[in-house]
């Protein structure tokens, strides 16, 4: 977060302020000696679905998204350690996060197998959880997740270096927050961007940081391999995002050419800050075909 992003100056419009005005609860379990933060909308009956943010993320970056998926049951999204308001590990990987999402999901008191959500490392975090224990889950949705071979390897080098001034203190609140930019860099929401800058930093002795432990980029890299899985799967496309159309069919082919393959147009990676509207239409029409259709049916849509 080095550069500041390229917002929209537009005011926030009424659908926005009215999500971010939703009730929500907040909640802290431990899971392996971390404490481990989540927020809740809705009440715990009905579908559950959880969200699982990308890597130096956190859940408030689903503050705009998760109320508006909330349909009689529970929508959950959690802080990953190292990332937002849980704490941080000496070390991190896809199965400790996997067992933190777990851990979650038995704490919400989801009355069903829920739909877990995972965009970019989120995603990853989704497909292992999909992998070893897809019968706690309802399906797995992974957004724009590069997860294993080149691509993932290229970009976490480009993260490394690009987040290499973690550690940096800024002099004020102001200050930092001017500093917000995703990565990689995109056009954003301008007041999408202002809300996940100002809950994406903490004070400390000095001055002000970014809450995410610049640690989670030197985990070791586990090759997370695309299988048949026990659930149902979805990949939701952005069009200028990290996946590329072949690489994003490779995925379709590994995960045996049952899962749903949904594209935004004109959506770049961090879907949730420039296509929110399209992200919540996309999830929600997949969560509908999927409450009226039997597994096993492969899908193409455009939204």
């Amino acid at each position: 977060m080095t550069t500041s992003a390229d917002p929209d100056s537009a005011a926030p419009p009424a659908w926005y302020t009215t999500a971010l005005a939703t009730p929500v609860t907040e909640h802290e379990i431990t899971v392996a000696g971390t404490p481990i933060a989540y927020r809740a909308w809705g009440e715990p009956t009905g579908r559950g679905v959880v969200l699982v943010h990308g890597a130096a993320a956190h859940s408030r970056w689903w503050d705009h998204v998760g109320p508006l998926l909330v349909s009689g049951g529970r929508v959950v999204a959690l802080d990953l350690s190292g990332h937002g308001d849980s704490g941080r590990r000496d070390a991190y990987g896809l199965e400790i996060w996997m067992r933190e999402v777990l851990a979650v999901i038995a704490d919400a008191g989801l009355d069903a197998p829920p739909v877990v959500i995972g965009h970019s490392l989120g995603g990853a975090v989704t497909l292992r959880l999909a992998a070893l224990s897809g019968h706690r889950i309802e399906g797995a949705v992974l957004i724009d997740s590069p997860m294993v071979g080149p691509v993932a390897e290229k970009r976490a080098t480009r993260e490394r270096r690009a987040f290499g001034a973690a550690t940096r203190r800024y002099p004020s609140r102001e200050a930092i927050i001017g500093q917000f930019s995703p990565m990689p860099n995109q056009p954003v929401l301008g007041y999408v961007a202002d809300h996940v800058a100002a809950t994406s930093i903490r004070e400390v002795p000095g001055g002000w940081t970014w809450k995410w432990d610049p640690a989670i980029f030197a985990r070791e890299r586990v090759e997370n391999p695309l299988i048949r899985l026990d659930c149902r799967v979805a990949l939701v496309h952005a069009e200028h995002g990290m996946v590329q159309p072949e690489r994003r069919d490779a995925m379709y082919d590994q995960l045996g050419r049952v899962a749903s393959v949904i594209e935004i147009p004109g959506a770049r990676h961090h879907i949730m800050l420039d296509q929110p509207l399209a992200l919540v239409a996309a999830i929600r029409t997949l969560l509908s075909d999927w409450a009226h259709s039997l597994p096993g049916s492969p899908g193409r849509s455009e939204h």
